[in-house]
């Protein structure tokens, strides 16, 4: 066992002697996220470094800790990538680290296309509450005997323990890519998107925003060199579109992963909180005072709103089949903060009390930072 992870299994055994609680923090790029974290810090960036690549097999091994930025620029290298496109919210100091990334289950603009982070995880190795050293799953999609608790990991927010080193799917970069933009309005964008999704296009992301006076969509397609040049000429035609400079395109598709764009990064008294709203792609437009940013083709939609509009938000997109995410509070001492996720169904409290309970029976990880009935 090397140094890090012998300082790490040490700081577990002694929480859980003295009842201790601890919340695991890598880069903390994503300290905003989840209700308060609470409990003395338990750092992983001593776990870093890539541990194996085989660009032919197209799996990448590495560590916790390791920066997800250099695990990108190691990919970019052999023109491969994570396609699920992580969002690097500390993009300005480059701490977003690989379990953070795993342990938040985050995904960019692409996700509604290629898949989520989990899509994406083949192993992970784990220190539970016992300090005991996990290994689950391996590094070839087909190697799963049982439940596969690699990929509970992602979006588990540590609750469950500390990720030590994850393997991952990669893929090889797109031949080619184009974005659309078309001037129409969120029904209107809604209703072409669907159109499209019927059809043997290479969608890979969309956004829907207001920018002033206008209404736009913006598409982006990737796939084969021929197939993105149809598709241009095609949905062009359908919606009289036209097409952006990939030297333009790429910082604002950039800024929209990494939240940078007006309405993550602007509040207002009135509307202080950022929310977002999982839903069905076919969901139709909601009723709602508050201007929104529609991606993954009307699945996910953000909004400034005040935090007491929890119930009424929750209460509507519950009609749909989805769920509110209070993302970021403003004031994370508001009451209402400390409820960010939508509630669970009592059978789904179930099954994550009873997995709280296998991998971390003394409570020592944080678990009101993911639901507080844990």
């Amino acid at each position: 066992m090397d140094t890090a992870l012998a300082q790490l299994t040490a700081r577990i055994a002694q929480a859980s002697a003295d009842k201790l609680p601890l919340r695991i923090r890598g880069g903390g790029t994503k300290d905003f996220y989840g209700n308060t974290p609470r409990g003395d810090v338990l750092d992983t960036t001593g776990l870093r470094g890539i541990v194996s690549y085989e660009p032919t097999e197209l799996v990448v091994t590495a560590r916790a800790g390791t920066p997800l930025a250099e695990l990108e620029a190691v990919l970019a290298e052999r023109r491969q990538c994570l396609a699920f496109e992580p969002p690097h919210y500390g993009y300005a100091s480059g701490n977003a680290t690989v379990g953070g990334m795993v342990a938040a289950g985050l995904s960019g603009p692409a996700r509604a296309s290629v898949g989520a982070v989990r899509d994406y995880v083949l192993g992970v190795k784990l220190l539970n509450g016992r300090g005991e050293h996990l290994v689950f799953g391996g590094q070839v999609m087909k190697n799963v005997a049982g439940y596969d608790v690699s990929r509970l990991m992602a979006g588990s927010m540590g609750v469950l323990g500390v990720i030590t080193e994850v393997s991952l799917k990669v893929l090889p970069m797109a031949p080619a890519e184009a974005t659309l933009v078309f001037e129409l309005d969120q029904a209107e964008a809604l209703a072409q998107l669907h159109r499209w999704g019927a059809q043997p296009l290479p969608l890979n992301a969309s956004c829907w925003v207001r920018d002033g006076d206008q209404s736009l969509l913006f598409v982006r397609l990737r796939g084969a060199v021929a197939a993105v040049a149809s598709a241009v000429t095609r949905m062009t035609r359908d919606a009289g579109g036209h097409q952006m400079d990939n030297a333009q395109a790429m910082p604002d598709w950039q800024a929209c992963r990494d939240h940078r764009l007006p309405i993550f990064v602007t509040a207002s008294d009135a509307a202080p909180d950022l929310w977002r709203l999982s839903l069905p792609q076919t969901a139709p437009v909601l009723d709602l005072p508050w201007a929104q940013l529609v991606e993954w083709h009307g699945a996910q939609r953000w909004l400034r709103a005040p935090s007491a509009a929890a119930a009424g938000l929750r209460e509507l997109v519950a009609r749909y089949g989805g769920s509110a995410t209070l993302f970021v509070a403003t004031q994370a001492d508001d009451p209402q903060a400390e409820n960010r996720f939508s509630p669970l169904a009592p059978a789904l409290r179930l099954i994550h009390q009873r997995l709280k309970a296998e991998f971390d029976p003394d409570g020592i990880f944080d678990a009101d930072r993911l639901f507080a009935e844990l």
